[in-house]
């Protein structure tokens, strides 16, 4: 026959005096205040029960000690396990331990060795060490705050929440349940498959797989590095957003692109990077500095570099050539650099105009250069004097970068100061003498050079072409149609890419 005992215990300390049932119970010889229950035990206080195997209960101090395999079933979501439970009907808090302990709350399970909880503020805190699992994301940490109310974790020390496709590691977390986002304030690494980024202060969306930081923010993908004041990445889409002093390091291409704002989409293949935007391409010899409005880079499906687009005040610095234009394109698989609207290239004493400015590379540098449309290449003399040539079009071939010879294609005109190179001053010092001047007008034209300078005309087509002493050039073969000296817009420096256009 069932032994039933029902506590009748006056209030303590005017909270509810906890009530129980059990098979059987006995009071403690040696304090009658404890009765010691066994079989079927159940204790009730507040709208929580405890399910236990065996029990005392410390009727003056409100206080129940619950012995092997304890339940303690605080809300209709929420359920407490473990080996050995001490519950405070005072305090109303409960302390449970055993090898593992277990919290059920919803879609949450906590696990800890020793775990506390105060109902008064539904929070169950653990010190020692937390396994918790929520859906697909699963925490680690050996401290330990769970709020049942707003589903709140925070975890501290060594902490590690990682799912099916990343690994975040931390010292401080919060990570709410509901909403799946994880908020950390400490020194943080989130890996994935091919990814990680470092942060200081952000957030992270095990669900969406959206990451944000907003402090000493870095993410190295592969053999691209990437740092930024805050950063905005979507795993899932492989989207991402920089602000604020942006640079994204390439090892694999050596190529350093910078900017105040940067931009990714690798589902459409592309990335792009604005305000101050700045590539510097790194060789062993000089290094490239092109700096535009806007600068976008293309990629195929493995991630290889493809093409790059850069728009409006197009500025590029190396220290044997330097341009400008409005727009740029450069095509990897093509090995081709072409320039747009108004372009200007400048190379050693030259200035050299078009429509569009082409240059092809091969692996040893530049081999060929193509320019399209109202050519017009000046070298200056000195304050007065210019070498022009002008065409429709020409064609420059190039071994090395070094010119060899180049095509003059279509309404062919030149003006050329002729030097006598072995000339001698009174002192018997060489010093390079002006002969004349060599001016007109032909078809097409040839020019070959040698150590980067020409050296030997070809005019073809029925040319008119004189050589007039100095004196005697007349004032309209001067200067050619379209003559322009843009010195002032020439980069002098790597920093120059930035100076106005």
């Amino acid at each position: 026959m069932l032994f039933v005992l029902v506590a009748v215990c006056p209030c303590v300390s005017a909270q509810k005096v906890i009530e129980y049932v059990a098979g059987m119970g006995t009071r403690d010889p040696q304090n009658p205040d404890v009765w010691i229950l066994y079989q079927n035990v159940r204790a009730m206080h507040d709208g929580m029960t405890l399910v236990t195997d065996s029990a005392s209960f410390d009727t003056k101090n409100n206080i129940f000690v619950a012995h092997r395999n304890v339940t303690i079933y605080i809300t209709d979501t929420t359920t407490l396990f473990g080996g050995t439970a001490v519950y405070d009907g005072t305090t109303r808090i409960a302390d449970v331990w055993g090898d593992t302990v277990t919290l059920i709350d919803g879609h949450t399970v906590l696990k800890s060795d020793l775990l506390s909880y105060d109902r008064n503020t539904a929070t169950a805190s653990y010190f020692h060490w937390g396994h918790t699992v929520h859906d697909s994301a699963v925490m680690d940490s050996q401290k330990g705050y769970y709020h049942s109310d707003t589903r709140d974790l925070y975890l501290f020390d060594d902490v590690v929440l990682y799912d099916s496709s990343s690994r975040l590691e931390t010292d401080t977390l919060l990570y709410n349940t509901l909403t799946c986002l994880a908020i950390f304030i400490s020194p943080t690494y989130i890996y994935s498959d091919s990814s990680t980024v470092y942060s200081e202060d952000g957030t992270y969306n095990t669900n969406s797989r959206e990451a944000q930081s907003f402090k000493a923010t870095r993410l190295t993908d592969r053999e691209k590095r990437l740092q930024a004041d805050t950063l905005f990445f979507n795993g899932n889409t492989e989207y991402g957003e920089a602000y604020g002093n942006v640079v994204i390091v390439d090892t694999l291409n050596d190529v350093i692109c910078a900017g105040k704002k940067g931009i990714t989409n690798q589902e459409e293949h592309y990335s792009f990077v604005t305000d101050s935007a700045l590539i510097v391409y790194i060789s062993k010899g000089d290094s490239l500095y092109l700096h535009a409005d806007t600068i976008f880079a293309y990629n195929n499906d493995i991630r290889e570099f493809e093409a790059a687009k850069a728009y409006r005040n197009v500025r590029v610095f190396r220290a044997d050539v330097q341009a400008v234009c409005d727009s740029l394109y450069f095509s990897a698989t093509d090995s081709l650099i072409t320039l747009y609207q108004n372009p200007v290239v400048w190379y050693e004493d030259y200035q050299c105009l078009a429509d569009t400015i082409s240059c092809y590379y091969d692996s040893v540098g530049v081999r060929l250069v193509k320019l399209r449309g109202s050519v017009l290449a000046i070298e200056k003399v000195d304050s007065l004097k210019y070498n022009q040539i002008k065409g429709r079009n020409a064609d420059v071939y190039c071994l090395k970068s070094d010119p060899l010879y180049a095509d003059i294609l279509g309404s062919a005109r030149m003006v050329y100061y002729v030097m006598d190179e072995d000339g001698v001053d009174s002192t018997g010092r060489q010093q390079r003498q002006l002969i004349g001047v060599n001016a007109g007008v032909g078809s097409d034209m040839r020019i070959y050079f040698k150590d980067r300078k020409p050296r030997r005309f070809v005019t073809l087509g029925s040319p008119d072409m004189k050589m007039y002493p100095l004196e005697k050039l007349p004032k309209d073969e001067k200067l050619l149609p379209g003559f322009v000296w843009l010195t002032d817009r020439r980069p002098a420096s790597p920093a120059d890419v930035f100076l106005p256009k």
